[in-house]
């Protein structure tokens, strides 16, 4: 599967190892208003490893010095300029290598808070439920409590006991 590219960034490769950030902004900014210049660095050496990034802030600006630079020359080096593949790493939501592990950090923290906000609701909902159902309890118990009452009145009241012996007496007759 071929990887997007992103029309704004382009890749400088060939970079002659006095080439500093400012030296390829400098370079590229003729084309147009640049958003972000990166080189990044051998861990090894803390040099650049002969190649960089220039982002753009428009597509336009960015195809125009790919047109212009790709086999130009930058001190006494052949540049290679091509769109810039955005090249996955582990870590970093976005995988995107430009990007600073901690660059998702605001998206994590926002996750955590719906995380948070959703268990709270859930509890709430929970509560809820159990305060219903306790008051359902409640109401069957009472009115369990309630017939009970009434046949224990229908053995206080004379009336009633006369009426069910009348209904025993014509029920065995």
């Amino acid at each position: 599967m071929a990887q997007p590219k992103q029309k704004n960034t382009l890749y400088v490769g060939g970079l002659a190892e006095e080439v500093n950030e400012t030296i390829l902004h400098s370079a590229f900014i003729p084309f147009g208003d640049i958003k972000d210049v990166k080189t990044p660095l051998d861990q090894a050496t803390q040099k650049h490893r002969s190649f960089g990034f220039v982002t753009f802030l428009e597509k336009e600006d960015a195809a125009s010095a790919m047109d212009n630079m790709d086999n130009a020359e930058l001190y006494g080096r052949v540049l290679t300029v091509n769109y810039a593949l955005p090249e996955k790493i582990k870590g970093g939501e976005q995988g995107w290598a430009a990007q600073p592990i901690w660059a998702d950090a605001d998206t994590w923290f926002e996750r955590q808070q719906q995380e948070e906000e959703m268990l709270r609701v859930q509890a709430e909902n929970r509560a809820e439920m159990e305060k219903a159902e306790e008051l359902h309890r409640k109401k069957l118990a009472d009115e369990r409590e309630g017939e009970r009452d009434e046949d224990s009145e229908m053995k206080d009241d004379p009336m009633a006991k006369a009426e069910a012996e009348v209904l025993n007496q014509n029920g065995s007759s």
